[in-house]
C-alpha cells in the first residue's frame, strides 16, 4: 500500500470516529452541561495517550521547545470545542458536521489578514459558494432566532478550527503526533477546568462509559489524522475529510431518527462541491 493508500484509510477512519464522537456527544448533550464535555473529553483523552507516550518514549517524550505554541493552540482549539458542542446539541448532526467542514473556507481569509497570503479570485468564489451552501441549510425563511445563534456557534467553531491551522502554519513548529495530542490534552484539561467545576453534573456509570468512548475516538481520531498528514500530502488525502458528511447522515438518520430533507442534500453539495474545488486549485501547478 502507497503512502497515499494509507493516509486516505487514516483520514477515513479518523473521520469516521469522528462522526462516532459527535453521536456521542449528541447523546449525552441533553443532560451533561458543553463546559463538562469538553473537559471530560479532555482529561480522559489525556489519560490515554499520556501512558501511550510516556510508555513508548520516556518521561523525554514530553520534553518541547515550544509550550507556549501547544498553549496557543489549545486555547483556540477548546474554543472551537465548545462551539463544536453547542452546535451538535441543537442541530442536527448532520448540519453541525457541515458548518465544521466550511473551516478550509476561512483559512484564505485569515492567511490574508495575518500572514498577508494572496489567493486567487478561483478560491474566492468556491468561499462565496460554500457559504451560500451554509445559508441553504439555514433556511432564513424559516429560520428563528435560535437557528441563527446554533448555526453561528458552528460557524465559530469552523473560524477558530481554520485560525488553529494557520497559526501551526505561522508557527513553523514541527512536534511529533503524540506529543502535539498530549499537550492539547493536557492544556485543554487545564482551560476547561473551572468552568466545569462551576456546572458540574455528577455522571452515572453509563455518563463515564460513554465519555470513555468518545476520549477514545476522539484520541484515536487526532492520532490517524495527524499521522496521515505527516505521511501524505495534504492536497492528495484532503477530500476524503469530507466522508464525515456521509458517516454523520448515516449516524444520524440511525440514532436519532434524522431525516434528510432537500436543504441539507443542496447545502451540502455546495459546501463539498466548492471544499473540493477549493483543494484542487491550492494543489495546482502556478
Amino acid at each position: 500500500m502507497t503512502a497515499i493508500q494509507r493516509g486516505a484509510a487514516f483520514v477515513l477512519a479518523g473521520e469516521m470516529l469522528l462522526a462516532v464522537m459527535g453521536a456521542i456527544i449528541k447523546h449525552l448533550s441533553p443532560d451533561i452541561p458543553s463546559a463538562q464535555l469538553v473537559f471530560l473529553r479532555n482529561i480522559l483523552g489525556l489519560t490515554i495517550i499520556g501512558p501511550l507516550l510516556i510508555g513508548r518514549e520516556g518521561v523525554a517524550g514530553l520534553k518541547t521547545r515550544h509550550l507556549r505554541f501547544h498553549l496557543m493552540r489549545a486555547v483556540i482549539g477548546v474554543s472551537a470545542m465548545y462551539c463544536y458542542y453547542l452546535s451538535l446539541e441543537k442541530l442536527v448532526l448532520t448540519e453541525a458536521v457541515l458548518l465544521k467542514l466550511t473551516a478550509p473556507f476561512f483559512i484564505p481569509v485569515i492567511a490574508l489578514l495575518w500572514l498577508k497570503e494572496s489567493t486567487s479570485r478561483l478560491i474566492w468564489l468556491t468561499i462565496a459558494v460554500g457559504f451560500a451552501g451554509v445559508l441553504v441549510i439555514l433556511d432564513p425563511a424559516s429560520a428563528d432566532l435560535n437557528d441563527y445563534l446554533f448555526v453561528a456557534a458552528g460557524l465559530a467553531g469552523a473560524l477558530l478550527g481554520a485560525t488553529a491551522k494557520v497559526t501551526i502554519r505561522r508557527m513553523g513548529v514541527a512536534e511529533p503526533s503524540a506529543r502535539i495530542v498530549f499537550y492539547f490534552g493536557l492544556f485543554g484539561t487545564l482551560i476547561t477546568a473551572p468552568a466545569a467545576a462551576a456546572v458540574w453534573v455528577p455522571p452515572g456509570l453509563s455518563t463515564w462509559l460513554w465519555m470513555g468512548g468518545l476520549a477514545l475516538c476522539a484520541t484515536l481520531a487526532q492520532m490517524l489524522i495527524t499521522t496521515a498528514y505527516r505521511i501524505a500530502p495534504a492536497g492528495q488525502i484532503g477530500q476524503f475529510t469530507y466522508s464525515s458528511v456521509i458517516f454523520a447522515a448515516l449516524l444520524g438518520w440511525l440514532f436519532f431518527m434524522e431525516p434528510v430533507t432537500g436543504s441539507q442534500v443542496v447545502g451540502c453539495a455546495l459546501i463539498v462541491g466548492a471544499g473540493l474545488f477549493n483543494l484542487r486549485q491550492r494543489r495546482a501547478p502556478a
